[in-house]
């Protein structure tokens, strides 16, 4: 079994992460606060932010100085035994030599707000960011990342145009010509290149790419940049799980469940609903279940609120595109108008996804599995109602760098591991067809009870998803429901994976452990890297790519794997 990546580590991403990445991510924390704190008349709310910012800062002078990570005060949550006795059975680990995707999670679980207790006064004596804005009076439900989530959505303008155009035509040709899936290879190559979409808007996150400017995002997004991208991707396993959905579709199965595991907001989270509209347009699915963090989680993670955001700008897109933003009033910039198509594609889509959420055709369901700090290979165990429920679906989609870290245990596995082998417990036998990368039509599909929202506390729970089935039960029973579960992102991956060091060609299903091989579950994950572990490498690609400029070389370190630019898409037949 390889060993976890450390934060102690210095050929790892992690050791880069800790000492560059976290202190430029907490101090835009409490550059936003502060902003909050300053555009408040409330008094009391003023003296409360303000003390709350000092914390931060506190926190952020520990993490730089190596002190050692002290226990999460309980704030009610059943995560917080997890969180602890993960950190008991570490020893004394300190911020910068520790389990690397542990650390992370506990750094993020730690800036989670709490209920509110006796008084402020009590709030201040608290030495943890969990206390901070939970106990506080004024400031327990406030997101500290929202401005960036919602600035990034808006400087994503001409790929969000380019988008909503392209899935209005698709709706219409699909409604003409009846079915998508008519056409066995039409439909495996559109599928395909729905996925390369949602793929690639994880490109975005904002964790990982602290200092995106508006003409890096211009890059990253548009059809010519995600074709010029298709040779990057290293691992694709789509038509395996194409063909996972179409078997369901041809085998006449009535409920056709698609489960997403979301990783970022804005941008990212407007193309899932792309793909989430086209699943259910073509027939390919009935219903769509969205897994969201119920807490605030590395920086541009999906929370509930941010589907209503992004819908009011959707649902608004004048008044959000065409209004300037504080910036551009300092600048003295004007944005240029839509034009009719524009806004009329943006309405058909809106209409779309509202129709699907009003009729439970798409649904949303957090967990608090999904914000545990270890990795999904514990998800029979740490959520077994959440694994029981996955198993309910066809394909479940882990998007992102953290999720496919997640699945894979964060490990140092060969790269030449099969995927299956890397997620373990979520891999075949599991119960789930997991996939981690990756309004009209969406409110129909949802008001139909087709696509769902379901939030779980597993996900932020501090350790993997091979955890699953111990620490959510009842989450790992709904999961084996599901014909396939999508992962998507870095720290789904890294979950997944344990975040350990793999031989990179470690099979995926191997590598996730309980999430692999008779687990119940299909998992499939799609991720772009930026973090070390990757499993299901052909033999000689990790040497490959370290060869490459900047790659790392003879140096040890998988330099490669840490900017975003290759990408791999996994699949475990669990069941």
């Amino acid at each position: 079994m390889p060993i976890s990546y450390s934060t102690g580590e210095k050929r790892s991403f992690g050791w880069v992460t800790a000492r560059e990445r976290w202190p430029v991510i907490i101090t835009q924390a409490i550059d936003d606060l502060y902003r909050s704190v300053s555009d408040s008349e409330d008094g009391e709310k003023k003296t409360e932010g303000k003390a709350v910012t000092e914390k931060i800062a506190r926190l952020k002078y520990e993490a730089q100085h190596d002190r050692p990570l002290t226990p999460i005060d309980d704030d009610g949550q059943p995560d917080v035994k997890l969180y602890n006795d993960e950190l008991a059975s570490l020893g004394e680990p300190t911020w910068l030599n520790t389990p690397w995707l542990f650390c992370e999670c506990y750094l993020f679980r730690a800036m989670v707000p709490r209920p509110p207790k006796d008084n402020v006064d009590r709030c201040l004596h608290h030495s943890r960011i969990s206390t901070y804005f939970k106990l506080s009076t004024h400031w327990k439900n406030y997101d500290v990342f929202a401005r960036q989530k919602i600035n990034t959505f808006r400087s994503s303008r001409p790929a969000v145009l380019e988008l909503a155009a392209r899935f209005k035509g698709l709706v219409q040709q699909l409604e003409a010509n009846g079915s998508a899936t008519q056409d066995e290879e039409a439909g495996k190559l559109l599928f395909a290149e729905m996925c390369e979409i949602c793929l690639w808007g994880n490109a975005t996150d904002l964790s990982l790419l602290t200092s995106l400017t508006y003409e890096d995002i211009q890059k990253l997004q548009g059809s010519e940049a995600r074709k010029a991208s298709e040779k990057n991707i290293l691992a694709n396993d789509l038509p395996a799980a194409y063909a996972v959905l179409q078997k369901a579709v041809a085998e006449g199965k009535k409920e056709r469940r698609v489960d997403i595991v979301l990783d970022n907001a804005g941008f990212e989270l407007y193309v899932d609903l792309i793909l989430a509209g086209y699943l259910l347009s073509a027939g390919l699915a009935t219903h769509i279940v969205l897994h969201p963090k119920s807490i605030p989680w590395f920086v541009s993670d999906v929370l509930p609120g941010d589907f209503a955001s992004l819908l009011g700008a959707i649902a608004s897109p004048k008044r959000f595109y065409e209004t300037p933003s504080p910036e551009e009033e300092l600048q003295g910039k004007t944005p240029e108008p839509l034009s009719d198509a524009d806004h009329e594609s943006l309405a058909f889509l809106f209409g779309e996804l509202t129709r699907y959420h009003a009729e439970g055709q798409l649904l949303l369901r957090p967990n608090r599995f999904w914000t545990h700090g270890g990795s999904f290979w514990r998800l029979p165990e740490e959520a077994p109602e959440l694994y029981e429920d996955l198993k309910g679906s066809e394909l479940v989609v882990f998007k992102g760098d953290l999720n496919y870290r997640k699945l894979t245990g964060d490990a140092d596995w060969d790269p030449t591991t099969p995927f299956p082998d890397a997620i373990k417990t979520l891999g075949p036998g599991s119960g789930l067809n997991s996939l981690a990368f990756l309004f009209g039509e969406l409110t129909k599909y949802h008001a139909e009870g087709q696509l769902l929202l379901r939030p779980n506390r597993f996900w932020t729970h501090a350790g993997n998803f091979w955890r699953l089935p111990e620490e959510a039960p009842e989450l790992y029973e709904d999961l084996k429901g599901s014909e396939l579960v999508v992962f998507k992102g870095d720290l789904n991956y890294r979950k997944l994976t344990g975040d350990a060091d793999w031989d990179p060609t470690t099979p995926f299903p191997e590598a996730i452990k309980t999430l692999g091989p008779g687990s119940g579950l299909n998992v499939l994950a799609l991720r772009t890297c930026k973090a070390d572990v990757v499993v299901g490498l052909p033999a000689g690609k990790d040497e490959e790519l370290r060869a490459l400029e900047g790659g790392g070389g003879d140096s040890g370190a998988r330099k490669w794997a840490w900017n975003g630019k290759w990408a791999v898409v996994s699949f475990s037949q669990g069941k």
